[in-house]
């Protein structure tokens, strides 16, 4: 019998050699499933902390140490003392539960009333809504635009121009970039002539003009 696809018989009988063989250990050692790694640990790939409970730990009764540990957390004495009421729950006197409100408290009591010409929003009329806007309008709708003349202001960073790179400074632009020189502070501040007074200033005298400014104002 030729086989073609789809007359071939997908389980066939063993042959009784097979039946009886035995794997070898190497066989049964290939045979054992894979070993789940993640069964024990978190998504961390860390190993989990959680015991598993012995059978016994369900029908164990804890400890006094458990029990005074599982104990809600009590409020400290000086508060107890000092809070106005044990409980935030109290009961009701019967005179708040038969007071009558005054006609100030009755007043307080009323709701916000709107205003006398408060008006409630009114609905477009269908009109309105298939309005078609008239030329005017659409040519006052329109966002204020530029002068033509209108010059944009300069990008802050442009493009240095071939020829710029190549410009060589002249005589002048070279005097001018030169640094302003000064002498140094330190000969500066050792001038010995620096509070010396000229002999034509001893000798000045000032003018009426000066002689009026250097007068204390008068209050």
């Amino acid at each position: 019998m030729r086989f073609v696809w789809g007359n071939q018989e997908t389980i066939w009988t063993l042959s009784r050699s097979a039946l009886r063989a035995r794997p070898s250990r190497r066989i049964v050692a290939l045979a054992k499933p894979k070993q789940d790694f993640s069964k024990h640990q978190c998504s961390s790939r860390c190993e989990t902390v959680i015991w598993e409970r012995p059978p016994l730990v369900n029908f164990g009764f804890p400890s006094d140490r458990l029990l005074k540990l599982s104990e809600p957390k009590k409020c400290p004495s000086a508060y107890l003392q000092q809070r106005p009421r044990p409980s935030p729950e109290w009961p009701v006197s019967p005179a708040a539960l038969k007071y009558k409100a005054s006609p100030r408290i009755l007043e307080l009591a009323q709701p916000k009333v709107l205003h006398a010409e408060f008006l409630m929003a009114r609905e477009v009329s269908k009109f309105a809504q298939e309005a078609i806007a008239s030329p005017r309008i659409l040519e006052l709708a329109r966002p204020k635009r530029l002068h033509p003349d209108y010059v944009h202001l300069r990008d802050p960073e442009w493009p240095v121009t071939k020829a710029a790179k190549q410009a060589v400074a002249t005589p002048r632009l070279v005097e001018l970039a030169q640094p302003c020189k000064r002498p140094p502070m330190g000969s500066v501040q050792c001038n010995p002539d620096a509070f010396t007074v000229k002999e034509a200033a001893k000798k000045a005298t000032c003018s009426a003009r000066i002689q009026e400014l250097a007068r204390p104002i008068k209050r």
